[in-house]
């Protein structure tokens, strides 16, 4: 199956925090969208492992996605070597997606900026032909997306461009919400988190209107580039 988009997070709720709104206008403009979680978030502090798995399935359908994979890595203890980006890779070539999203560069968890380069570094071996690869006893084609994007999460990261989300925040808060054990629940007797408070519930809504305000729409996503973007006239930006 050949997607359009191949989003990345380190752990299940991370795409949905960072650009299902972005996801859900892609495909509503006719684009193939799929999820790859890099862990199975086994280390939050509220929930389980297989509780986020179920959540995960809940949250992709109601983005519509086309596939949700999880490469069960350890959560925290994942590394950028060969080991991890060979089975990236593959999940890139797997896909051949012409745009990556993945996690921010630098952010609060350390498994976000470590799983923004292992993607980042894994798009581009992609490309190589010497580095062979096999999924279910077939060689795989290289494979190099045009374009990689990383969403903003928890820091308050500057972005290189925004994405008008306007109309498709309810639905983006509902996938978010999907992953019930997770996020604010006042009757909820499991330890608080940075993420369980209303404050940051709210936040999700305050930081796309803000960005919104910015460039003259009611919500939007913000994204950081690692090389210059290219239009082909100034009409494009518009």
């Amino acid at each position: 199956m050949k997607l359009d988009i191949l989003a990345f997070g380190a752990h299940p709720d991370d795409v949905e925090l960072g650009c299902a709104g972005t996801i859900l206008k892609e495909i509503a403009l006719g684009k193939t969208v799929g999820i790859v979680d890099l862990t199975r978030g086994e280390l939050g502090t509220r929930g389980s492992a297989d509780l986020r798995d179920q959540e995960a399935a809940a949250a992709a359908q109601i983005l519509g996605v086309a596939v949700r994979e999880n490469l069960r890595f350890r959560d925290g203890f994942f590394a950028n070597d060969e080991a991890h980006q060979l089975e990236v890779i593959k999940m890139i070539r797997k896909y051949q997606p012409e745009i990556v999203l993945c996690n921010a560069i630098e952010d609060r968890h350390i498994d976000h900026g470590k799983g923004s380069q292992l993607v980042s570094d894994a798009c581009f071996l992609s490309g190589l032909m010497k580095i062979e690869t096999q999924l279910d006893g077939q060689s795989q084609q290289a494979w190099r997306p045009k374009l990689v994007y990383h969403y903003i999460q928890w820091n308050d990261s500057k972005p290189d461009f925004v994405v008008d989300i306007t109309g498709f925040t309810d639905t983006k808060v509902a996938a978010i919400l999907a992953y019930r054990s997770q996020f604010y629940d006042p009757n909820s007797t499991e330890p608080e988190s940075p993420i369980t408070s209303k404050n940051f519930l709210e936040s999700l809504n305050y930081r796309s209107r803000d960005f919104g305000r910015l460039v003259g729409v009611e919500h939007a996503e913000g994204f950081t580039v690692e090389r210059y973007l290219a239009v082909n006239s100034l009409g494009d930006l518009i």
